[in-house]
C-alpha cells in the first residue's frame, strides 16, 4: 500500500499521542531540594562552620528548638538566631516529644508549644513552620491525631505544620491516615537504632518503606536520611542498655558496638529514588548537620559530595608496617583523601606469617591459604588518618600487600 501524505500524518500523529500519553504516566522529576536537622544543644563555633559550609545546598534548617522532659514540661533550647541569620535560609522549629513518655498534659503542652512559637515571631528566629517529632507507638497514634488537631487550632492560621513519621505506623489499617490529615507535611525516618546487631540503616528496606509510605499518604512527604553514628551497649542479659551519639553514656557495659552507616549506601538510594521517586515526594531532610567536633557523623565534606553526587573516597590503602621488633609488621589502613573512606569488611594477609591479630573493630579468622580480618559492621576511616586493625609476625616480609575486598 503506497504511503501518501495522509496516511503519514495519521501515522506520525499516531506515535505522538503514545508519546504524549507516555510522558503523562512518567513520573514528575523529583525537586533536588535538602533539608537538615540541627540537633545539637550548645551552639559552639565549630557548629557556625558547619552551617556556613553547609548552606549553599540547603533548601530549610530544621532545628530542634525544645524537647519535653521527663516530668512533661517543655524545655527550651537556646538556639543561636544569629548563626542562622547569616546562612540566609529558612528555619523550621522542631518540638521534639519522646515517645516513651507515660503521660502527657497534652492541653498545657499545646499552650506551651504555641507560646514558644509566638516567641520565635516575635524575637527571631522566625519560623517557616513548626514540626513535631513524636515517636509514639500504634495504639497511640489516634491520640497523636487529637493532639495535632488540638496544635492546629491553637497556632496562627496558616502555620505550615510537619511531623516525623516512623516506618512501624505503616502497620495500623486506619489511625496513621488520621495523623497524616493534619499536618502539611510528614518527614518518614528511616534510620534507627531499632535492631542494633543490623546496624541504623538499610537502604533497600528504606526504599521499601518510601514506596508504602507514598502509597498511603495524600499529603507531601520528605525522607530522613542518616550522616552520624551511634555507639550501642547491652547489658547482661543482651538488652538494649545505652545509645551514645553526640555526648557519652553515663554508664559502661560490656558489650559495645560503633555504628556508622556508609555514604555510598545513602548515595545509592538517592539515585535509585530521584530516578524512580514514590508518589508525593518532595525531598530530603538529613539528620544530622556534620560539624568538625562530632566524631561520630560524616565530615561536612562527605555530605556534600553525596548530595552532589560526585565520587566518593576509594577504598583505604591497604599497609604492612615493620615495628622495631624484627619480623613484626602493623596492619594498617589509610585514607590519603579529603572525604571519609568506607573500611573494608576484610582483608586479608598472608599464609606464611606464623602469628596475626587483629584490633580497630576487626576481628580475625585463619583459613586454610590465609588469614582474614573481618570487619562484622560498616565503618568510616577519616579523611587523611590512618587505622591500625592488627599486626603480623612474619619471617619473611608481607609484601606486596593484598588488596581490601
Amino acid at each position: 500500500m503506497p504511503l501518501t501524505l495522509a496516511r503519514l500524518a495519521r501515522w506520525c500523529g499516531a506515535l505522538l499521542c503514545v508519546a504524549l500519553l507516555a510522558a503523562c504516566h512518567r513520573a514528575p522529576p523529583l525537586p533536588d531540594a535538602h533539608d537538615v536537622y540541627i540537633w545539637q544543644r550548645a551552639w559552639r563555633p565549630a557548629l557556625g562552620d558547619a552551617i556556613t559550609g553547609a548552606a549553599d545546598l540547603v533548601r530549610q534548617w530544621r532545628v530542634l528548638a525544645a524537647e519535653v522532659a521527663p516530668d512533661g514540661r517543655l524545655q527550651a533550647m537556646t538556639v543561636d538566631a544569629a548563626m542562622l541569620a547569616r546562612a540566609a535560609r529558612p528555619v523550621v522549629m522542631v518540638v521534639r516529644i519522646d515517645g516513651q513518655l507515660a503521660t502527657l498534659d497534652e492541653a498545657a503542652l499545646v499552650r506551651q508549644i504555641a507560646a514558644l512559637h509566638a516567641r520565635w515571631r516575635d524575637k527571631g528566629p522566625a519560623p517557616a513552620g513548626l514540626e513535631i517529632d513524636h515517636d509514639c507507638g500504634l495504639a497511640r497514634l489516634p491520640g497523636y491525631a487529637a493532639f495535632l488537631a488540638r496544635l492546629r487550632a491553637a497556632l496562627p492560621a496558616g502555620t505550615a505544620l510537619s511531623i516525623t513519621a516512623l516506618p512501624a505506623w505503616l502497620e495500623s489499617p486506619l489511625a496513621l491516615e488520621a495523623v497524616l490529615a493534619q499536618a502539611d507535611e510528614a518527614v518518614l525516618q528511616v534510620h534507627a537504632v531499632k535492631q542494633p546487631r543490623l546496624g541504623l540503616f538499610d537502604a533497600e528496606q528504606a526504599r521499601r518503606w518510601a514506596a508504602a509510605f507514598g502509597a498511603r499518604t495524600t499529603r507531601p512527604f520528605r525522607i530522613a536520611l542518616p550522616t552520624y553514628g551511634s555507639r550501642v551497649s547491652f547489658d547482661a542479659f543482651g538488652n538494649l542498655a545505652a545509645v551514645e551519639s553526640e555526648g557519652p553514656a553515663l554508664a559502661q557495659h560490656d558489650e559495645q558496638h560503633e555504628l556508622s552507616v556508609a555514604p555510598s549506601a545513602v548515595a545509592a538510594l538517592l539515585a535509585r529514588l530521584k530516578k524512580d521517586p514514590p508518589p508525593h515526594l518532595q525531598g530530603w531532610v538529613w539528620f544530622r548537620l556534620p560539624t568538625a567536633e562530632d566524631r561520630r557523623a560524616w565530615q561536612l565534606q562527605t555530605w556534600r559530595a553525596v548530595v552532589q553526587a560526585r565520587p566518593l573516597a576509594p577504598a583505604p590503602a591497604l599497609q604492612w608496617r615493620a615495628s622495631a621488633e624484627a619480623g613484626l609488621y602493623d596492619v594498617v589502613l589509610a585514607n590519603a583523601a579529603a572525604l571519609d573512606a568506607e573500611l573494608p569488611p576484610v582483608v586479608y594477609a598472608p599464609q606464611h606469617c606464623a602469628l596475626a591479630d587483629a584490633r580497630g573493630g576487626y576481628q580475625l579468622h585463619r583459613q586454610p591459604d590465609r588469614w582474614q580480618f573481618l570487619r562484622p559492621r560498616a565503618g568510616l576511616l577519616p579523611p587523611r588518618s590512618e587505622l591500625v586493625i592488627g599486626w603480623l609476625r612474619c619471617d619473611i616480609p608481607p609484601t606486596p600487600p593484598h588488596a581490601p575486598a
